[in-house]
């Protein structure tokens, strides 16, 4: 479900971003994530984690392409090539210990409280974007 939803609102997201702007798709996208963790923290059947799945995959159609392509417009061309290394080495390098304090936090203190942290993250993440600014 959630890699169906991905295709199919990959294009129409970097469409969209190609319109209003890759930084509001961004801010959106992870806001819907943050949502979307909101709605694991207090899913209780399975319908309704098809559906915060199927969520999910919105999130991805309209982040995923989107934060590439910011990456792109924020460097010069003469170096695209090291800053793509750059921030596939930060996704790469992040995932691990995000994944392990969600891990941890799950088992400590609940599995809602994984899906709360990780929402208040993504709201947090959202902000900051919405305040940076590019020096090109």
């Amino acid at each position: 479900m959630l890699h169906v939803v991905k295709t199919m609102s990959s294009t129409s997201g970097g469409i969209l971003s190609d319109r209003i702007g890759r930084r509001r798709v961004i801010i959106s996208g992870w806001l819907i994530y943050g949502l979307i963790y909101l709605g694991f923290a207090y899913a209780f059947s399975a319908l309704q984690v098809w559906v915060l799945f199927a969520i999910y995959g919105l999130y991805f159609g309209m982040t995923e392409g989107i934060e590439k392509a910011l990456v792109a417009d924020l460097v010069f061309q003469k170096l695209r090539g090291t800053a793509f290394g750059i921030y596939n080495f930060a996704i790469g390098i992040a995932t691990l210990p995000a994944s392990l304090i969600f891990g941890i936090i799950w088992q400590r203190i609940g599995a809602q409280y994984a899906f709360m942290t990780g929402a208040g993250l993504a709201i947090i993440a959202s902000v900051m974007l919405l305040f940076t600014r590019s020096t090109k």
